[in-house]
């Protein structure tokens, strides 16, 4: 018979107040499969419309595509394993609550760190690619992005601020525009659309390097974070687990459709802009399906509709981070101040405090630094997730799982390997920025161990999960 190893638990958690979770509880409920899809399809569209094609610069067409591919892939059996966690534990938690029944606390509170500095950081880098489409369009005479990041910062967390149902809603109006305008886009594209754009970068003298690999073999590993930017945030969809609808059953459905949707429209702006813009004239562009239709009506009309898949993620991601914070604080990891929720059941300090970081980000004024910044979280909290379910199919195999991922931990293995080169990849980029990111994360994990483990709350969700499973084991 085999001996389970025992669970890491927390050891000097204790029980709050039934008030204590009262104040901490979120509007149940809200969301069936379909707002989830649109869910996940709104923190990632914004990708679509600007920030991959930095990637160009980094390897050429040829990189990028290689990269894509397989980012793609390791998305794809990524969201294939988060679908089955979910099904298995639908929490606020999302990835950290994975990682918190999985690795126990230190390994759960590194994965909401992880992904803590990945949305904090998004959002400001999503802000400056607002403020390039702006711009381009002359609105108000606006020269100097930082009226447009304060306003869209100050406008969304108002509305997060009203409650998830309506929030939802909204997030998912704005991104049924954002897919109208990839489709206007993706017509227009293909009357303009010449093979021999996709190779005009000239090639360097690198080891490999081509007219299709004009950067070399180096250049595919550069262009991952740029790769990872056409699915980055997908995984915020279990987010919602506590807000959802069946989330055992829903949360998986809405993730796998976001993420069928995603493989669609990523393909096709990677080969369409570079088509009809030219890769050289892309590379640096911030409003490249823009520039890419040129003086035209339809770049008007994708210029403004753009607007609305980069507020489409905006709006979205700033929902993740708010939910994962709140599920820290909850469970007394961070501050228990940041959980506390308002009248319509919106957790007010996680969702001000991050937006406050985010907007001093946008002052830096460079869009791929905080791209790669966010990657940076990003990956590191996806080789976590994947160590978890591999970790949880391995020691739990019993959990109920109303979804199981097909090919079991061969998959989540796939995007295990794929996703620590992601990490990697961020400091061939840009070494300082993801050096910066390291030292951020290295300080919560020292407050974790200098104080915050001895505070953790018992009887929050997650913890409670952990607990469970840990009697499960002592009773088994």
């Amino acid at each position: 018979m085999a001996v389970k190893e025992p669970r890491p638990v927390a050891s000097d958690s204790r029980d709050e107040s039934s008030d204590y979770l009262a104040k901490r509880t979120l509007k149940t409920g809200s969301a069936g499969w379909v707002l989830l899809a649109g869910l996940g399809v709104s923190y990632v569209i914004s990708g679509d419309y600007s920030g991959w094609n930095f990637g160009l610069e980094q390897g050429g067409f040829g990189g990028l595509l290689i990269a894509g591919i397989l980012i793609a892939g390791m998305y794809l059996a990524m969201v294939l394993g988060m679908a089955e966690m979910s099904s298995a534990l639908p929490a606020a938690g999302g990835g950290y609550t994975f990682a918190r029944r999985a690795l126990g606390p230190w390994g759960g509170f590194a994965t909401g760190t992880a992904i803590l500095i990945e949305y904090a950081i998004a959002p400001a880098a999503i802000a400056t690619f607002i403020g390039a489409y702006v711009e381009s369009l002359g609105l108000f005479g606006i020269t100097d992005g930082w009226w447009v990041y304060l306003a869209v910062y100050a406008i969304f967390i108002g509305v997060h601020l009203a409650g998830v149902g309506e929030a939802l809603k909204v997030m998912f109006v704005i991104t049924g525009i954002a897919l109208v305008g990839l489709v206007i886009f993706a017509v227009a594209a293909v009357f303009q659309f010449d093979a021999s754009n996709l190779t005009d970068i000239a090639p360097t003298d690198a080891a490999g390097a081509s007219s299709f690999l004009p950067m070399g073999y180096l250049g595919i590993w550069a262009a991952v974070p740029f790769a990872i930017w056409f699915f980055l945030a997908i995984e915020g969809v279990p987010l919602a687990a506590e807000e959802a609808k069946d989330p055992a059953r829903n949360v998986p459905r809405g993730i796998i459709a976001a993420m069928a949707v995603l493989l669609v429209t990523a393909t096709a702006m990677l080969i369409l802009v570079t088509g009809a813009g030219g890769a050289d004239a892309m590379q640096a562009s911030g409003n490249p399906l823009v520039e890419a239709l040129g003086d035209s009506g339809a770049a008007t009309v994708v210029n403004y509709i753009g607007l609305a898949g980069l507020i489409a993620s905006f709006f979205s991601i700033m929902y993740a981070y708010s939910r994962q914070l709140f599920a820290l604080s909850r469970a007394g990891y961070l501050p228990k101040s940041m959980s506390v929720v308002n009248s319509r059941k919106a957790p007010t300090l996680a969702l001000i405090v991050p937006g406050v970081i985010g907007f001093a980000l946008t002052f830096t004024g460079k869009g791929s630094m905080l791209l790669n910044m966010a990657v940076f979280g990003a990956a590191l909290s996806y080789v976590l997730m994947m160590v978890s379910h591999i970790v949880l199919r391995r020691r739990e195999p019993d959990m109920p799982r109303p979804y199981r991922t097909p090919g079991g931990t061969v998959t989540t293995g796939f995007a295990l390997v794929i996703a620590a080169f992601a990490v990697i990849a961020t400091f061939l980029v840009d070494s300082q920025a993801a050096l910066w990111c390291l030292v951020v994360f290295a300080l919560f994990m020292v407050y974790f161990g200098v104080y915050s483990r001895h505070h953790l709350v018992a009887n929050s969700p997650d913890e409670e999960f952990a607990a469970l499973a840990a009697a499960e084991d002592e009773l088994g």
